[in-house]
């Protein structure tokens, strides 16, 4: 969504990383000018997923630009208040799917019965509108909640590759031929 804003143009984040950016300009946003449907309601499980709310996001956007006479990569005026309802509906979906996964967990005594504690880590961890979000889920329901300080709160993209080069430097489960192994799309 930062980049399809583009902004890296924009005179506020032109140095910040797209998430960075969000979360300043939702600071001074309205979320309640643009309301996104969110991911996956109709399904009763505990899965993630941003396709559906992207492309809902990127066609107001275009909407936007349409209305305002700009083109693509131009910084829109209501800027702030799209970055708003993005973090906002984003942080909805998280706390949804989060919470039936703490009910899923309860319910199948996963999780010890007291002092059970929700783990957040990655770069959304970094969001602070997030992470109060899902502070207040975690005290609603007697959780404790453990996230890295935001500085440590990085892509886990990052962290996965960065694994990788330390399990190949230990020569831990690297595989040097990729013969018999079988890929399956999910």
């Amino acid at each position: 969504v930062a980049r399809r804003l583009s902004l890296r143009k924009h005179p506020e984040c032109h140095s910040m990383a797209g998430g960075k950016a969000i979360e300043h300009l939702a600071q001074t946003g309205n979320q309640e000018l643009f309301t996104f449907r969110l991911p996956m309601q109709h399904y009763r499980n505990c899965d993630f997923s941003f396709s559906g709310l992207q492309n809902l996001v990127y066609n107001a956007i275009v909407q936007k630009e349409k209305e305002e006479g700009i083109q693509e990569g131009e910084i829109l005026s209501c800027v702030k208040d799209v970055a708003a309802a993005v973090q906002h509906a984003v942080a909805v979906h998280i706390i949804q799917r989060t919470y039936r996964a703490m009910l899923f967990c309860i319910k199948n005594s996963i999780l010890p019965s007291k002092n059970a504690t929700l783990v957040v880590s990655g770069g959304v961890a970094s969001n602070q509108y997030i992470r109060k979000a899902l502070q207040n889920l975690a005290d609603a329901n007697d959780f404790a909640l453990l996230c890295p300080p935001p500085r440590l709160c990085t892509d886990n993209g990052v962290m996965i590759a960065w694994n990788g080069i330390e399990r190949l430097r230990a020569g831990l489960g690297v595989l040097h031929s990729t013969a018999g192994i079988r890929y399956e799309p999910r």
